[in-house]
């Protein structure tokens, strides 16, 4: 095998990459695309005459603008991670996966919910994988195994009758594991996810961070001086600045598209999730995109009155999907464990509120592992705070001590 091609979410793209840089015991070469479309085209091509076994990976949303150069780098292997995105087949992303399927020697998909909502959810990701299971139409698929009732007949039912042909088909390519079987996880599991900024927003964050270093030459260098800048940067790395008149910018959404794909997921797995931050104009942004997505939440923040009310709301009411926590008022005194995974967006500086929000979905009553998320932007102070929370250091008196060293106490 020569050629591998890697399609997942915008959000795991990194994971990938730093997951094959720590398992991967063999020699290879890795393109990930991204950046303008000249510049994805320009990584094909070296992929195609690289030597050895060449890695691409590439978003769903590129791939399928991306065909063409894609089938002429002709994969020998081609992923799909949380291969559910591919289950409406009418979808141009899905239709290029299709072909890019029929052309390459192997396949693997990778997904914990291959139906999220209705069977018909299979027949796309089938269609991918093997041909020959389902079919090549999805008409037939329709007529062989649904019945269209309702008004107009617009509404399909599974013939439960056919639920042995059904599974036999999906089964004779499939393979199913649990976590707890193909590994010994903890009951409390952490993922980081690295988010990498955009350009502009990337070099606003390189300039504050130098002005930052440069100021504190000129003045006290004290615990409260220092987390004071470091509270900016990290305003930027949430996607916000705020300008010395006072007025908050809007300068990345790269954290907020990140979440958006972990709500997704989330929401297609028919569970629920907590998220935690830290900043009001990062509530904000949250709340805004769950409105436009159309996702019923809860949120407890500065100002919410009804707080055992919005508890009651997450715990209770299934259609109540996602709770939104601001870490300073949403971390004590709670149980949220209707949900098993919590996002971090941002972080408090304090290990206290750390531990105390991590305790909400952790708590008696929680019969599932507890998974945590962090949203890291790549490059920023997000990884040394997360590091100093998590082995229990004091964050200032770090920052302090590295500048007195001759470091500078705003980079890893």
């Amino acid at each position: 095998m020569k050629r591998m091609l890697i399609v997942a979410p915008l959000s795991i793209l990194s994971v990938w990459e730093e997951e094959l840089q720590k398992f991967a015991e063999f020699p290879y070469t890795l393109h990930l695309l991204k950046g303008t479309s000249q510049k994805k085209q320009k990584e094909i091509t070296a992929a195609k005459s690289g030597q050895g076994l060449q890695i691409v990976i590439v978003n769903y949303g590129s791939a399928w603008r991306l065909e063409k150069e894609l089938l002429s780098y002709d994969a020998d292997l081609i992923i799909c991670d949380e291969a559910h995105k591919l289950k409406d087949g009418t979808t141009s992303q899905s239709k290029a996966m299709h072909k890019l399927g029929d052309k390459a020697r192997f396949k693997l998909l990778l997904t914990g919910t291959v139906i999220t909502n209705k069977e018909l959810d299979v027949y796309s990701q089938y269609r991918f994988l093997d041909k020959n299971i389902f079919g090549t139409s999805f008409y037939p698929f329709r007529s062989r195994y649904f019945d269209m009732c309702g008004y107009g007949n617009h509404i399909p039912v599974f013939r439960k009758q056919m639920m042995s042909e059904f599974l036999r088909r999906m089964h004779s390519i499939a393979f199913r594991v649990t976590k707890k079987e193909c590994l010994d996880l903890p009951d409390m599991i952490e993922e980081i996810r690295p988010v990498e900024l955009e350009p502009k927003a990337l070099k606003i964050y390189k300039e504050l961070e130098r002005e930052s270093y440069t100021e504190l030459a000129n003045s006290e260098v004290s615990a409260v001086n220092v987390l004071t800048k470091m509270l900016r940067l990290s305003q930027v790395t949430g996607g916000h600045l705020t300008d010395d008149e006072g007025d908050v910018n809007a300068v990345s959404t790269a954290k907020l598209d990140a979440l958006s794909d972990i709500i997704d997921s989330v929401i297609q797995e028919d569970k629920k999730l907590v998220v935690m931050a830290r900043f009001v104009p990062e509530m904000n942004d949250i709340q805004n995109l769950l409105a436009k997505k159309k996702i019923q939440y809860a949120v407890i923040r500065g100002g919410v009155a009804d707080r055992d009310e919005q508890i009651r709301k997450f715990q209770n009411d299934d259609n109540c999907k996602v709770f939104i926590g601001q870490i300073a008022a949403a971390g004590l005194g709670i149980t949220l464990t209707a949900a098993s995974t919590m996002v971090f967006y941002s972080l408090d500086y304090s290990m206290s509120n750390f531990e105390q929000a991590k305790a909400r979905i952790h708590r008696v009553s929680q019969k599932n592992d507890c998974l945590y998320i962090y949203l890291i932007a790549k490059g920023t102070v997000d990884g040394k705070i997360l590091k100093s929370l998590r082995q229990k250091v004091d964050l200032a008196k770090l920052l302090v001590d590295d500048y007195r060293n001759g470091k500078n106490p705003f980079q890893e």
